[in-house]
């Protein structure tokens, strides 16, 4: 793909002046095909890339916080819907299993961070009782989702960061 062979004779400059009876094959290499197809390809994971996250819908409440460096291992997700409903990843989880599904994900697991996400209108106290479960589950590093752009304290009417 992109080589090819001169004729003798014809085509003007060093090529067509070079002595010798037979042809030789063309120095360049044609690399349009190539950044087209490396285009298509990152066209296609930019799309799909935000369709690959694993969770379950819940309104998260808006802060200011920096997003957590990523990680190798898939991130653990436990989720609060707005019903009450614990979930590991997108399964339902019993509150009075969460803590033994927890050790058991924690001795397989190498990493030992885990995401709360739990939606906005979730009282405080479920929270802090599903991450108390969270620790004794095995998971001291728990790390709290939420979207960006929300209010923050150092703005005097409490508008977003962003202005």
């Amino acid at each position: 793909m992109g080589a090819g062979v001169m004729a003798k004779g014809g085509g003007g400059g060093r090529r067509g002046r070079r002595h010798g009876g037979r042809a030789r094959p063309m120095a360049e290499i044609n690399v349009t095909p190539f950044v087209d197809v490396m285009l298509v390809l990152l066209i296609i994971f930019m799309v799909a890339a935000p369709l690959m996250v694993v969770g379950v819908p819940v309104e998260l409440p808006k802060t200011a916080a920096e997003a957590l460096p990523g990680e190798q291992e898939e991130p653990l997700s436990v989720t609060v819907t707005a019903q009450g409903t614990v979930m590991i990843q997108t399964t339902e989880v019993p509150r009075d299993e969460l803590i033994d599904r927890l050790r058991a994900i924690a001795a397989e697991r190498a990493s030992d961070r885990v995401y709360l996400r739990a939606d906005g209108s979730v009282p405080y106290a479920e929270i802090m009782q599903v991450m108390g479960a969270m620790n004794r589950g095995g998971f001291s590093n728990i790390g709290l989702v939420t979207d960006s752009n929300g209010p923050t304290l150092d703005s005097p009417t409490g508008a977003t960061g962003s202005n």
